[in-house]
């Protein structure tokens, strides 16, 4: 939950998103008009076909391959990946390569990375800090390879994302010492910092709904954010 202004920004974000659904444009920092806007996922996919043995009904086991199972449709290669009019730039086609699926139209795959370029391009010009804290936490998805191919221009907003946190907890190497700033806190915004042995090392809360500034000192072993949003990097771990 969080506060008044993000609430409002949401509203407007998914009123500019509507509205970028129906342009497309070109490579480099203008695709997506350069308006075209976090914590980027892996898929999990099932291994292929793997002898074993299944029980019967009387309890015995019966040897035999098990039926492979994938949770990825095969992709269209990238010799033929061509738009039903038109061409594609090669920024176009190097962010659709091995992203498209069989049957699937690749201008509409496209469109998608367009649109996450719309979001950021949008978030950045109502709040820089919320358009990074938008990727920490996946509210924009797909930031990384669409930054990457179709707006370049945003490549400051992923690095710094990448050193932040979304609420939840983190620990090993996803830990990084340094100075942090909470996003947009709630009333209910709450931080604890543990060392070893279970050491709270840093706690407190923001009742106010106002920003905190706090320090993750090299011992940490453990960050917890309930209610914060998002966390960013301030001054050289930025």
């Amino acid at each position: 939950m969080r506060n008044t202004f993000l609430a409002g920004a949401a509203v407007v974000l998914a009123t500019a998103v509507l509205a970028a659904c129906g342009s497309s444009s070109g490579d480099g920092d203008g695709a997506g008009g350069g308006r075209a806007a976090g914590a980027p996922g892996a898929v999990a996919s099932s291994p292929g076909p793997v002898a074993g043995t299944d029980a019967g009904p009387s309890g015995a086991a019966s040897a035999g391959p098990r039926p492979s199972r994938s949770s990825e449709p095969p992709k269209i290669p990238t010799d033929r990946l061509t738009p039903a009019t038109g061409t594609f730039t090669e920024k176009q086609k190097e962010y659709l390569t091995d992203r498209v699926p069989v049957g699937m139209d690749p201008a509409a795959v496209l469109q998608t990375g367009q649109e996450t370029c719309d979001r950021l391009g949008y978030l950045v010009k109502a709040d820089r800090d919320t358009a990074v804290g938008a990727i920490v936490t996946g509210e924009v998805t797909g930031a990384e390879p669409a930054v990457a191919h179709l707006c370049p221009g945003h490549k400051d907003l992923v690095e710094r994302a990448s050193h932040g946190y979304a609420d939840g907890v983190h620990r090993g190497e996803g830990l990084r010492p340094g100075r942090y700033r909470d996003v947009s806190p709630t009333a209910n915004c709450a931080w604890e910092v543990t060392g070893p042995a279970g050491k709270v090392l840093l706690s407190g809360s923001s009742r106010d709904g106002k920003r905190t500034t706090i320090t993750i000192p090299e011992a940490a072993l453990a960050f917890t954010s309930t209610g914060c949003w998002a966390w960013l990097p301030e001054g050289k771990n930025g």
